[in-house]
């Protein structure tokens, strides 16, 4: 056998590997800052708690550590190459982890020790960032004191706190028990070896997995054979056949369906980590369960994707509709069909849920409001029954007022679409959508048969102009005589309009002319049948569409550029806020919640192992409550923000809680 000569490779039990040597683990100054956000942290404390629970042959594994080695003695150090961010942040949760004991277990603080700092020198930590953080990772692991009246931000602190924070002193044995069982292996180079190729070799080589496909590895990695045949050939490929190209689509607007979130994609990657959140233990027997329900939701995801497999020509119909708008709906839709195939609602109801979500988009399109950002919070309503969700969407459709400005100004959204259904053809093939004044009229075009368009004056033209895609100036006309009419004045066009079968273009041929006058009467009309088509579901018109709900606020990782401008004010329980950040505003909730609602801070805080404390036990920003708990304030954005959402939930006021983005937060 050939041996490798510039390279060692062995697997390593994590904590041994840190504690045995007395080398130093240098970070390099070419690696990039520390990255990993609370996200991360909760993720791997979680795999350590999992892993902890299991019998002793059961390990964690972690990856690779690729380092090169030098110098001798008390001057050895390793440097790492790859490997700096899970070792950087295992270093806090084991400071996190040796601060919380040290009082009370000193031989636990003793073995946590080993693993921080150098045995000859515990004032000198065994990883050194580069020069620009080493003084804030020293300052946190080695609980230093900060100068009087500093304040500092870092991923260092925000890590430190998330871990300090969630591990009380009666779990520390059991968070030691699952760091000392986790593995890597740790690659070595010796002088010769390229460690550029190598580290390349080893981030870049091959496809990365996207997220259906994480699921799928998710779902089945810890089944044994047998069972993992079965649950791929009764619901895996079902799910596949059923979804084809759609399926991370699927999966996504699934956890949608099923959480009431939104599902934030960044860099192709969210879904996965949804999905491991909602289901973070998966046993044989469980997996079934929820795989029926996957299966069977899928089979509706089917019908939805081709309408015509639907059981009745009007269900057809509306899915059909529905599509003209894309697939941002079918969260709400899922669940609607679902209850219709479980007999849990009626034919009647089912169309009328489609309908109103028909009214919603139609509207919105109108007027040029957007759709993100809406559907999780109508699947939530849904759950509170058809009444909420009435009300729901009611609070967010545009009112007739609005959408009949809009229609008289503002260019005609899905044409073909909204021109079909108030002409009764909807559906109906060979029809081009007809524009009565063309877009591009000659010189010799007329509305009246006598002046032509080049004697019409320029305020004359460009008022012609700036209505020609309007409701008006359109209608929908059969393929062979849209052909002949393209660009024919308005007399010689009536001839057309006259043969057409479609009652809205046949009623033109009445018409003596056709200019701005007639396109304003007939905007006016049209818009009638629009706002009796499409009508807007009950309840009072409020037009909130520019708010967003605090529970589908966005959460951004870290401190992105911006972020203090993110939000133009907040809504709270009726009154208004100015308030343009997360961390304004979760102060100012926690606050106001202390004073009106402490119990339900109390227990959220319990139950999730902070903000709120009885004693300030590490550095770091803190804003009492009064004298005995205090607010600590030095979390990312990410756990602001989700701590806002959920004590808000533990004290019902979510609902009535709203941000309105300002330009800044709308483009972060």
């Amino acid at each position: 056998m050939v041996t490798a000569t510039n390279v060692d490779a062995t697997a390593v039990n994590t904590i041994g590997w840190l504690s045995a040597a007395d080398w130093t683990i240098v970070v390099p100054v070419y690696q990039r800052q520390y990255r990993w956000d609370i996200g991360g942290c909760e993720q791997l404390l979680a795999d350590i708690r999992a892993v902890a629970e299991l019998d002793d042959r059961q390990m964690h594994f972690i990856g690779s550590i690729l380092s090169s080695a030098s110098g001798e003695g008390s001057d050895a150090e390793l440097v790492l190459i790859d490997g700096q961010q899970r070792t950087t942040t295992l270093m806090l949760l084991v400071a996190a982890l040796h601060h919380t004991v040290r009082e009370t277990d000193p031989d636990l603080a003793d073995q946590l020790q080993r693993v921080l700092v150098h045995s000859h020198d515990d004032a000198r930590t065994k990883l050194r960032p580069h020069r620009a953080w080493a003084s804030v990772f020293e300052r946190v692991v080695l609980d230093l004191p900060l100068p009087a009246g500093e304040h500092r931000d870092s991923r260092f602190d925000d890590n430190y706190a998330f871990f300090r924070s969630q591990i009380s002193l009666e779990e520390a044995p059991h968070i030691w028990r699952g760091l000392q069982k986790l593995e890597h292996v740790a690659i070595t180079l010796g002088a010769g070896a390229n460690a550029q190729q190598i580290f390349e070799s080893l981030n870049s080589t091959g496809e990365p997995l996207r997220d259906h496909e994480l699921i799928h590895n998710y779902v089945l990695m810890g089944l044994n054979h047998s069972e993992q045949r079965e649950i791929e050939a009764d619901y895996w490929q079902v799910i596949e056949q059923n979804t084809g190209d759609s399926i991370a689509e699927f999966w996504r607007q699934y956890l949608v369906m099923r959480t009431g979130r939104e599902v934030t994609v960044v860099g192709g990657r969210g879904v996965y980590d949804a999905f491991r959140h909602e289901f973070p233990r998966l046993d044989f027997e469980g997996l079934r369960r929820h795989a029926d329900e996957w299966r069977e939701l899928s089979r509706v995801y089917r019908i939805l994707l081709r309408p015509n497999e639907a059981p009745d020509a009007e269900i057809t119909r509306h899915l059909a509709y529905l599509g003209t708008f894309g697939t941002g709906m079918y969260p709400l839709v899922m669940r609607t069909y679902r209850d219709f195939e479980r007999r849990l609602l009626g034919h009647d109801e089912l169309i009328d849920t489609l309908e109103m979500v028909q009214s919603l988009l139609a509207r919105r399109a109108v007027v040029g409001t957007g759709v993100d950002r809406l559907v999780a919070r109508l699947c939530r309503a849904r759950e509170d029954g058809a009444a909420a969700l009435v009300s729901a969407i009611s609070r967010i459709t545009p009112s007739d007022e609005r959408v009949a400005v809009a229609l008289k100004y503002s260019e005609l959204p899905h044409a073909a679409y909204v021109l079909g259904r108030i002409a009764g053809v909807d559906g109906a093939g060979g029809l081009d959508v007809e524009h009565i004044f063309p877009l591009a009229p000659g010189d010799g075009w007329s509305g009246d048969g006598v002046r032509e368009w080049a004697s019409y004056t320029d305020d004359e033209q460009n008022s012609h102009r700036a209505l020609a895609k309007t409701i008006g100036n359109l209608t929908v006309l059969e393929e062979d005589l849209a052909v002949r009419a393209f660009d024919l004045s308005f007399p010689e066009k009536r001839a057309l309009y006259a043969r057409s079968a479609v009652s809205t273009t046949a009623e033109l041929a009445d018409l003596p002319s056709w200019g701005t006058a007639a396109i304003a009467r007939r905007s006016m009309r049209l818009t009638g049948r629009f706002v009796e088509v499409w009508k807007r579901p009950g309840g009072p018109a409020i037009d909130d569409d520019g708010l967003t709900p605090i529970l589908d606020a966005v959460r951004r990782r870290g401190w992105p550029p911006g972020w203090h401008r993110e939000w133009s004010y907040v809504e709270y329980c009726g009154e208004h806020w100015e308030v343009p950040d997360v961390k304004y505003l979760f102060n100012r909730v926690f606050k106001r919640l202390w004073a009106d609602s402490r119990e339900a801070v109390v227990a959220y805080s319990a139950r999730r192992g902070g903000p709120v404390y009885t004693a300030q036990s590490w550095n770091g920003q803190w804003d009492r409550l009064d004298d005995q708990h205090s607010l600590y304030m030095g979390w990312d954005s990410s756990y602001m923000l989700s701590a806002v959402q959920g004590v808000l939930e533990e004290a019902g006021l979510a609902p009535e809680v709203f941000v309105k983005y300002s330009y800044i937060g709308n483009a972060m």
